[in-house]
């Protein structure tokens, strides 16, 4: 807020072009590994991992997308939209530590783990980079 005012995310490129979250690349890449995590687990894990560490790998990794959806909702408030991209990433961050954590004790294998932390990796450092242009962006 400025001088009792919302800032507003105006002139953005970005923004002007952006009909709906769906054209958003991190959008669509959140949501694609979110379906894939969310397959994996019910797949792949051990009955009682499923409903432990299962459950919380697949609640973070479907918060990365809808923080993503939520702040594309309140694109029109520069620091609300800012607000819920580092959610985003927050959530991106908290998946990969799950990712680690099934890994580290040997609930997925190596090919597994290697393939999905080098795509929040990459998912993250996307979410970053969009973040820092919505904040330099002319207001």
């Amino acid at each position: 807020m400025v001088n009792g005012r919302r800032l507003q995310v105006t002139g953005h490129n970005l923004n002007n072009k952006m009909q709906s979250y769906e054209n958003l690349e991190i959008y669509q890449l959140a949501k694609k590994l979110a379906i894939e995590i969310h397959k994996i687990t019910l797949s792949k894990l051990p009955k009682f991992e499923m409903y432990e560490e299962g459950s919380q790998i697949r609640r973070s990794s479907k918060s990365i997308g809808a923080n993503i959806v939520e702040g594309f909702g309140r694109k029109k408030y520069k620091g609300e939209y800012t607000q819920f991209l580092t959610y985003a990433l927050a959530s991106c961050d908290e998946t990969k530590y799950h990712l680690e954590v099934l890994y580290q004790t040997n609930i997925i294998d190596k090919g597994i783990f290697d393939n999905y932390i080098d795509n929040y990796k990459e998912l993250g450092s996307k979410i970053y980079n969009f973040r820092k242009s919505i904040i330099n962006s002319v207001t």
